[in-house]
């Protein structure tokens, strides 16, 4: 396979794009979910807030302005070619500039600052962004984003939990978890859970679960029937939309797995909210 160069300014452009587009228009995923849940929906009360959510979206898209005033903190799952040279600039430098000019020319809420601790200065540009990069073999770029609010981060949750706490310690913590969070991250939520691997590794697996379609399922049958699981305990707990009461607390629990320690099991929950801002595309 020959080597193949892409130009700096195209990722740039690309990042661009996608961070307004996630802004303005929801996935399909989502908005299908939301539909559905409005047909299912047993509280008159979460029915009418089910539908000002879609009518949210509605206008979003058709006018071109956020589906949300917390427009979240650029987050980046990218599948890197080895066969890919970037030219003109490097590969970080070009993501961090899409970022910047999609939320100042998409008059993005810029929500980023400088120290986590002390100074908490705002950077202006909402970067930077977070980038987890993978090599993998080809000639392509693969980009996975999301832009992920913080009302829904705050509930998010990671823990070691120990071999011996089995498949029911796992579904505690999730429910739990959830449960602890309550009306605080904007439901209808998409619960996104990380199992395996160590502490850092769990909880970027949760974060990459957000971004998933939730019209899909793990594909080992046991994970799938577990999302289901806790899909249907979850909305059983009767939050509701926008907390107010309801059978739709949840859209949908998507898990990511990955192999781990002998003496370990992390356990990682990331909670997003409604808005489930997240696209794809490949250079």
């Amino acid at each position: 396979m020959d080597i193949r160069k892409i130009q700096a300014p195209v990722v740039t452009e690309t990042v661009k794009k996608l961070f307004m587009d996630m802004n303005y228009n929801i996935g399909s995923d989502i908005l299908d979910a939301l539909n559905c849940a409005r047909e299912n929906e047993t509280s008159s009360v979460g029915r009418n807030v089910l539908d000002q959510l879609i009518e949210n979206h509605k206008i979003a898209s058709s006018e071109e302005v956020p589906i949300c005033q917390d427009t979240g903190m650029a987050v980046l799952f990218v599948e890197y070619g080895d066969h890919v040279v970037m030219d003109g600039g490097s590969f970080e430098d070009a993501v961090q500039e899409g970022v910047r000019q999609a939320y100042i020319d998409g008059y993005l809420r810029k929500s980023v600052v400088s120290d986590p601790v002390f100074d908490r200065v705002n950077t202006r540009d909402n970067t930077p962004a977070i980038i987890y990069t993978s090599i993998v073999p080809g000639d392509r770029i693969h980009i996975l984003a999301g832009c992920k609010g913080f009302g829904s981060e705050n509930m998010s949750s990671v823990k070691m939990l120990t071999p011996s706490a089995g498949v029911e310690g796992v579904k505690k913590f999730i429910l739990d978890t959830v449960k602890y969070a309550g009306p605080n991250p904007c439901p209808p939520i998409v619960v996104g859970v990380g199992i395996g691997g160590t502490f850092e590794k769990a909880a970027m697996l949760s974060k990459k679960a957000t971004l998933r379609p939730i019209n899909t399922h793990n594909p080992d049958s046991r994970y799938a029937a577990l999302e289901d699981e806790l899909l249907g305990e979850i909305n059983k707990m009767g939050f509701g939309p926008a907390g107010l009461g309801g059978c739709t607390t949840a859209l949908g629990v998507n898990i990511e797995t990955f192999p781990t320690h002998i003496a370990g099991m992390p356990v990682a929950v990331n909670i997003c909210c409604h808005a489930a801002r997240h696209k794809e595309t490949e250079i």
